[in-house]
């Protein structure tokens, strides 16, 4: 206990009149007359013990008076742990939490009402002339200044929920940023906060011990959240009037079950499907929607289930297209391929387009898929610095070698394309032995495993040594009996690569003529449509990249609103063959947009809010504490008001708890008891 007057304290020596008054209080003594005196003497004895009693019990009542009074003069109180680093003149920095996890019901409404509350009592305790830095979860450049108490309370009156998110290491950083710039040499932080688990880091929080910090919690009046994390289709690649299977995870992060609860999908504005699940608490499960896509072009869709209180993440979004055709680009050596041809060229989904390796149209790459060279006798560096170029910007190319091969071109080509090399050829005949049924090209085109026993697989005569490079990422598809490679595929850039063995001629073997040579020249040009993630997370430093397009002169590219009620110009990076476009944090809403050129729609973006909103896990008070005490060295404490006014309480904090109007009631409690002592005890 410390005194903040302990010269009053001097004023004890008081205590030493009344012990004098009792010493030397010399009284008249009354003669009393008995007719019997028989019991005289055990009378007085009796009366001097009950009247030393009397005048002790009344002598303390009076020393414990002064004692209580002096004492409630000198002002005692208990000492804050963190006083030292308290500084009375620093400004002070208020973090009120508004993501989306505030929504839910507090104690005075939502628990932003709660948070605002208290945020307001925080500033309410300061003196009129106290400077103060407001800052949210949306980290807005005016948050950076400090302001006076009423435009501090202006500005409180103005937060809104917002989609942002931050850690609890970001917010203290930003403060502590804050009230440095403004030249303050000390002051103190408050996090106003449900502190929920998935952005509580404050075991990375770096403390300053100049700065006192205040954890305050919020805590929720129920903690139930039902949502939709994420979604998926079955099968990577969409097609017009094929069966789609769309799955969607649902989180349950409350203690009750939920049954039949219903879940809608919607594609273009128009109801595709409609399903029902159930979850058990704290669980997850996947809900599977069947539908059929009737229409090609881009998809704007949208899941959705119905939740309360917070409602932010009952809704999911997401784009995709279905292309129409896919364009595929044929340059060959001498000849067209006759296979090749009878493939492609007689299926509408697919438009082929074949091209003398002499003429090739470069400018016009880019409009096609996959791009197949073969059986080109020598690779130009023209045509290798091209190829290159498509691959890196996302697109598939095929190298079918020819009978002749150029081998030194070729491994030109193929190291350029981050590819194995041709290290000769081997005229022993041989035979495919082995498939890979776990990649995507062959994944679905046996039904059966006895199909897989009993297949039979090409025959080759003679082909290209393929040498792997360790540096490659290389997956073998087809696999020959002597252990080496029949087709591989290869990682290049944003794009694939796939290299075949043999000619296509009879002469090298028969995989032209089998059965296998459909599917697997299907699925690669199938495959060679580009996919572009399903959604993107609004707040985190996202970007998506794509060929360059003839955009030019004044003309950027933009984002819109599906209605296009909305509009932004985000950033652009060209890098070559690619243009990148950074989102940031222009977009608030969740919701379906397009990125456009000029007039023309490139294709569609979805963004969702970031769900670590959605998982409502928050720490204790004595987690809290127990985190605090380690990463705060003694500046961090977390503020509990125990029915108390927050104002007390951080007073208390700041000040010690006072204790001097407990001494003057128990001033007025020895004096009542000196008053009854000398009336009652007769």
């Amino acid at each position: 206990m410390s005194f903040v007057y302990p010269e009053f304290l001097f004023a004890l020596s008081a205590l030493s009149i009344p012990v004098f008054v009792h010493l030397f209080n010399f009284r008249r003594f009354v003669t009393v007359y008995f007719s019997n005196v028989q019991f005289l003497r055990e009378v007085k004895i009796e009366t001097q013990s009950r009247s030393r009693l009397k005048h002790l019990l009344v002598l303390a009542a009076r020393l414990l008076t002064i004692a209580c009074l002096v004492l409630a003069f000198a002002q005692p109180f208990i000492p804050a742990k963190n006083s030292s680093a308290n500084t009375p003149e620093g400004a002070a920095s208020i973090f009120v939490d508004n993501s989306f996890s505030m929504e839910a019901n507090g104690t005075s409404g939502t628990m932003l009402d709660d948070a605002k509350n208290k945020a307001n009592e925080i500033a309410s305790a300061f003196p009129p002339s106290q400077k103060f830095q407001l800052l949210t979860n949306d980290f807005e450049g005016h948050q950076q200044r400090l302001v006076n108490r009423e435009e501090f309370l202006e500005l409180l009156n103005e937060v809104k929920i917002s989609p942002s998110v931050k850690t609890l290491s970001e917010i203290y950083s930003r403060q502590k940023d804050a009230l440095k710039s403004q030249g303050n040499s000390g002051g103190s932080t408050y996090i106003i906060s449900d502190f929920q688990k998935s952005v509580s880091n404050i075991e990375e929080i770096k403390a300053d011990n100049s700065l006192s910090c205040y954890f305050i919690p919020v805590t929720p009046a129920q903690s139930n959240n039902l949502y939709i994390d994420s979604c998926w289709f079955s099968t990577p690649i969409r097609q017009l009037n094929r069966p789609e299977e769309l799955k969607l995870r649902i989180r349950n992060n409350s203690d009750e079950d939920y049954e039949n609860i219903p879940v809608k999908l919607m594609l273009n504005g128009t109801q595709k499907a409609l399903a029902s699940f159930s979850v058990a608490a704290q669980s997850e499960t996947e809900v599977p929607l069947s539908f059929t896509l009737s229409e090609t072009g881009l998809q704007l869709g949208e899941l959705s289930i119905t939740d309360y209180p917070v409602t932010y993440d009952d809704k999911f979004y997401f784009t995709f297209n279905v292309a129409k055709n896919i364009p595929v680009l044929c340059i060959n050596g001498k000849e067209e391929s006759k296979p090749i041809n009878s493939l492609f060229g007689n299926d509408p989904y697919f438009i082929l387009d074949n091209q003398n390796e002499k003429s090739v149209n470069y400018a016009s790459l880019p409009n096609y898929s996959l791009v197949i060279a073969n059986e080109i006798t020598s690779i130009s560096s023209g045509l290798a610095q091209e190829l290159k170029r498509f691959a890196q910007a996302g697109g598939s190319v095929l190298i079918i070698p020819s009978k002749n091969s150029d081998i030194n071109s070729y491994n030109e080509l193929l190291l350029s394309l981050e590819a194995g090399s041709i290290s000769g050829k081997d005229s022993s005949a041989t035979k495919v032995s082995n498939i890979n049924y776990q990649s995507e090209i062959f994944i679905n085109v046996f039904e059966k495993k006895k199909e897989k026993q009993n297949l039979d697989l090409p025959m080759v005569s003679k082909h290209y040594i393929i040498s792997k490079n360790t540096k490659t990422r290389e997956e073998i598809l087809m696999r020959l009996n002597n252990g080496e490679s029949f087709l591989s595929k290869y990682v290049s850039g944003k794009g694939i690569t796939y290299l075949l063995s043999v000619s296509l001629s009879d002469e090298f073997s028969n995989f032209s003529r089998h059965a296998l040579f459909v599917p697997t020249l299907y699925n690669i040009a199938l495959f060679s449509q580009p996919v572009r993630p399903l959604s993107h997370t609004i707040g985190k430093e996202q970007s998506t990249e794509f060929p360059n397009t003839n955009i030019a002169g004044e003309s950027v590219y933009r984002i819109t609103g599906s209605s296009n009620l909305f509009e932004i110009i985000p950033e652009q990076k060209i890098i070559d063959p690619l243009t990148s476009v950074v989102f940031g944090n222009q977009l608030k809403e969740a919701g379906n947009y397009l990125l456009k050129a000029k007039k023309d729609t490139l294709f569609g973006l979805s963004f969702n809010y970031n769900r670590k909103e959605s998982v409502l896990n928050y720490f204790s008070i004595t987690e809290l504490e127990t985190m605090a005490e380690k990463a705060g060295s003694g500046n961090f404490s977390v503020v509990e008001t125990n029915n108390k006014s927050l104002a007390i309480t951080l007073t208390e904090l700041n000040e010690g708890i006072k204790l001097w109007k407990w001494f003057v009631w128990l001033a007025l409690a020895f004096i009542i008891s000196e008053v009854l002592l000398i009336r009652l005890l007769k």
